[in-house]
């Protein structure tokens, strides 16, 4: 212990002795310097004195500046929000930057979900805003939904595809396919969270075919309905006390949906481990075999997948949110880290390349949030379409993956540390650019509608 002392100590004073040589070396070839610097200046014109002290001051400035507040919302469409909507989304990011950001990373890399903050979100009362007050909802606009959306996903894209799941895929199933009676029987507690759902379509062989090609049947049997086959990927399936199961009918070949328990006979979920991306994320492989679910749980108005189609309309326009919310909260962060970054003795900031690249980035950035704006906008005036809703998901998952890149590379080898948040960013953008629709299909949905003439096969 003593030695270690000692030796510690002897460090230190060798240290302090080095950079006080250091520093005496550098004054007295400064001092050496000085006749020379005299006789130089004295030599000066005026204006010539004058144009040396302006360049010693912008060089002074280049060292130390001077930061500007860091906004990703550099059209401030924040201000289409009325005062008490901006007060929620303010409520909402307070909770996002205190209760989630200091936890997120932790929680990502090791691909667990912090189930404390479920109670603390039930606080927020955000879930179902733009439902009738009958159920519980609060009659608000889309808009404020999607700017609360992209709020979440601003710090970490995985809670805000968990609350997606629960709020916009299995509650909208229910609010929009399900009778007045299956409404109010399940509707009011998910709006209060006390009730979580989870949305099964997505099977182990059939993703974007999912119209045509599920392989998930169900079979009516007097007043109850058998289920069998296997979902993937299916978000909140682990931990949800509802899963919304989708299923091809054996008699007339129409596909239906389904409210499930997750504790029902025969429905057996296992956690996906091995993602890259989204990792707080509970995403499960589904069995089903032989699950027996009453007719009073089938969706009374999910009767083709048509139905199912207006469920994944409304929700694409939510992705779309995600994605900006994802794009703004890489960008910031690159932001502030170009501000503190120092190379050759001043901020990486002030250099053009720098600059050009974040120019890059807050352009597409902005272009996706005037985008989805007025996107809201029209799904709030009853006019959004499906081709619409697509347009803007691959807009801004496609936006969302530059920017996200554009990132990394500004940070450089730092960008690949899950600690400096770009990284994290990164993977969960490539989700976001595959789920809800891939860009190939969403793009199909565009030109249909542009053309008139079908690509699919």
């Amino acid at each position: 212990m003593a030695e270690n002392f000692w030796e510690e100590l002897g460090t230190k004073f060798k240290t302090a002795y080095e950079e006080a040589e250091k520093k005496r070396k550098a004054d007295f070839a400064m001092i050496k310097n000085l006749p020379g610097i005299l006789s130089y200046l004295k030599d000066l014109q005026g204006e010539e004195l004058l144009l040396l002290l302006d360049q010693a001051r912008k060089i002074k400035k280049r060292k130390n500046p001077k930061f500007p507040e860091i906004n990703g919302d550099f059209y401030n469409t924040f201000d289409l929000l009325n005062a008490e909507e901006k007060a929620i989304v303010l409520r909402v990011r307070e909770f996002m930057n205190t209760e989630v950001a200091p936890i997120v990373d932790d929680y990502w890399m090791r691909g667990e979900f912090p189930f404390h903050i479920v109670e603390k979100f039930k606080a927020l009362n955000i879930c179902g805003l733009t439902y009738s007050k009958d159920l519980g909802g609060q009659e608000r606009s889309n808009l404020l939904e999607g700017m609360i959306g992209q709020e979440i996903a601003r710090v970490d894209v995985s809670t805000c595809t968990f609350f997606g799941v629960h709020s916009g895929l299995a509650m909208n199933s229910i609010y929009l396919c399900g009778s007045e009676e299956q409404k109010k029987t399940f509707i009011p507690e998910m709006i209060k969270m006390n009730k979580i759902g989870a949305f099964a379509l997505t099977e182990p062989e059939v993703g974007s075919a999912a119209s045509m090609g599920l392989k998930t049947t169900c079979k009516r049997q007097g007043d109850t309905w058998v289920i069998n086959g296997e979902k993937k990927w299916i978000g909140n399936a682990t931990f949800a006390d509802y899963i919304i199961v989708w299923a091809k009918d054996v008699e007339d070949h129409q596909v239906k949906g389904f409210i499930v328990d997750r504790v029902t006979a025969g429905l057996e979920t296992e956690k996906i481990e091995d993602k890259m991306a989204l990792r707080i994320v509970q995403n499960a492989l589904i069995r089903l075999k032989d699950v027996k679910v009453p007719e009073e749980r089938r969706l009374q108005n999910a009767n083709t997948f048509k139905d199912t189609a207006r469920v994944l309309k409304t929700t694409r326009a939510g992705v779309a949110w995600q994605a900006v919310g994802c794009a703004r909260g890489a960008y910031e962060h690159t932001l502030k880290y170009t501000m503190d970054r120092r190379q050759f003795g001043r901020p990486i900031s002030g250099f053009q390349m720098t600059q050009d690249l974040l120019s890059q980035m807050l352009s597409q950035l902005t272009a996706m949030q005037t985008l989805v704006s007025r996107l809201s906008q029209m799904q709030d005036e009853g006019l959004m379409s499906d081709e619409q809703a697509s347009l803007a998901k691959v807009f801004c998952t496609v936006g969302c993956r530059a920017i996200t890149s554009m990132s990394r590379e500004l940070m450089g080898a730092n960008g690949i540390l899950i600690s400096n948040k770009v990284a994290r960013f990164l993977g969960d953008a490539e989700a976001l650019y595959s789920y809800e629709g891939t860009k190939q299909i969403n793009s199909l949905v565009v030109g249909r509608a542009i053309t008139g003439q079908s690509a699919f096969t």
